[in-house]
């Protein structure tokens, strides 16, 4: 579900949970343990990525649409642990996007400190799927992006390959497949290096002041989510999401 390995100083989180590391309850509950156990850690700093040719694709729909009221009871929570633990890991965290970054999968690299990205796309289409955005996910791409930006970002909806993700402010560099955990490892060992880590751990702590002072109840958000987990609207979008990839193919025949 996640692999940890140690390269020198820094601690590399890997997702390895199925094709497209799908959040779900599981993994989430995995994420923010991991990252706990990061922050706690003797290493300098962390690298995140993932497996196979996604970053992670986000919510895990067939397991929401599956599990219904009592499954969101159970996950939304654990979704904004897993987004707050990251975000709130006390050492610099570089998010290596191997792959598709797609709503939640985006969120989890905006909770990061610095982000590469090689190859696949990034955005936040949540409102396109018919569910809100956790407050916690609300926050992080506030902080990320900016007011405006991710303002913009949220109500387009759009998926981003990486040379607009960086012109967007999505990611911070792009670089190749075959250098980009080579280059993550290297803007993470540069953060431990040249920053004493107690003065890392205040700024970084300082800097998401606001957004953590925002964070409050979620029960309107898991209304929505219970909801569009009966109504049909995840389908309708599942359904149009196929059908969308499918259509380039049925045009060459």
């Amino acid at each position: 579900m996640i692999e940890v390995e140690t390269s020198g100083e820094i601690t590399v989180v890997r997702l390895a949970h199925g094709k497209v590391n799908a959040l779900d309850l599981e993994l989430c509950r995995e994420i923010a343990a991991t990252a706990r156990e990061a922050d706690a850690g003797r290493a300098g700093a962390v690298v995140l990525t993932g497996s196979g040719r996604a970053f992670s694709a986000g919510v895990d729909l067939e397991r929401v649409m599956s599990g219904g009221a009592d499954y969101v009871e159970a996950f939304l929570p654990a979704l904004s642990e897993a987004f707050r633990a990251l975000f709130d890991l006390g050492k610099p965290v570089v998010a290596a996007i191997n792959g598709h970054a797609i709503a939640g999968g985006c969120v989890l690299a905006a909770a990061c400190d610095h982000r590469v990205m090689a190859e696949g796309t990034i955005g936040v289409p949540e409102l396109l799927v018919g569910v809100p955005f956790p407050a916690a996910a609300l926050e992080i791409m506030e902080y990320a992006l900016g007011p405006v930006a991710a303002r913009r970002a949220i109500l387009d909806g759009r998926n981003h390959p990486a040379a607009e993700a960086l012109a967007l402010g999505f990611v911070d560099e792009v670089t190749s497949q075959e250098t980009l955990l080579e280059r993550a490892l290297a803007v993470a060992g540069r953060l431990a290096a040249t920053i004493p880590a107690d003065a890392f751990r205040h700024t970084k702590r300082q800097l998401h002041a606001g957004a953590a002072g925002r964070l409050g109840a979620e029960t309107e958000t898991a209304r929505l989510w219970r909801t569009a987990a009966a109504d049909g609207r995840i389908r309708a979008f599942m359904d149009r999401t196929v059908a969308a990839r499918r259509a380039p193919e049925s045009s060459q025949d």
